[in-house]
């Protein structure tokens, strides 16, 4: 259900969009972000169901909650690093989206260090095994 939610406020945004394109030019772009703005808001609603599975997960398996952590970190900066150079370009600065892009590449390496740590130390004891 929340997906025809999201759908319904980008059909809502576009469309106040292209009213305000004709009207008042320089409204348009913020309109579009606050729609953004919005779905992602919506969305949010539904991570934390989520995050209670994902806790059993790790618990059933035994994987360690600050590797699990780390990799959601990772996707959380994917995302907005997406979201907010997705709206920088709409209005207008695609190379400060690409500048964005790229230190958010930076960022998620250097965040996704201790989870390359974590697997080294598998393969290490993985080989003293044999």
């Amino acid at each position: 259900m929340i997906i025809v939610r999201l759908c319904a406020i980008a059909a809502v945004t576009a469309i106040c969009a292209l009213i305000l394109k004709s009207h008042k030019s320089e409204l348009a772009p913020l309109c579009v972000a606050a729609g953004g703005i919005l779905m992602v808001l919506f969305a949010f609603d539904y991570i934390a169901e989520s995050l209670q599975l994902l806790k059993q997960f790790t618990n059933t398996t035994g994987i360690s909650s600050s590797v699990v952590r780390i990799i959601f970190k990772i996707i959380g900066i994917g995302y907005i690093v997406e979201l907010t150079a997705s709206s920088v370009k709409d209005l207008g600065y695609e190379s400060l989206a690409d500048k964005l892009i790229m230190c958010g590449r930076i960022v998620i390496f250097i965040v996704s260090v201790p989870v390359l740590q974590s697997l080294y130390n598998v393969i290490v004891s993985l080989i003293e095994l044999v």
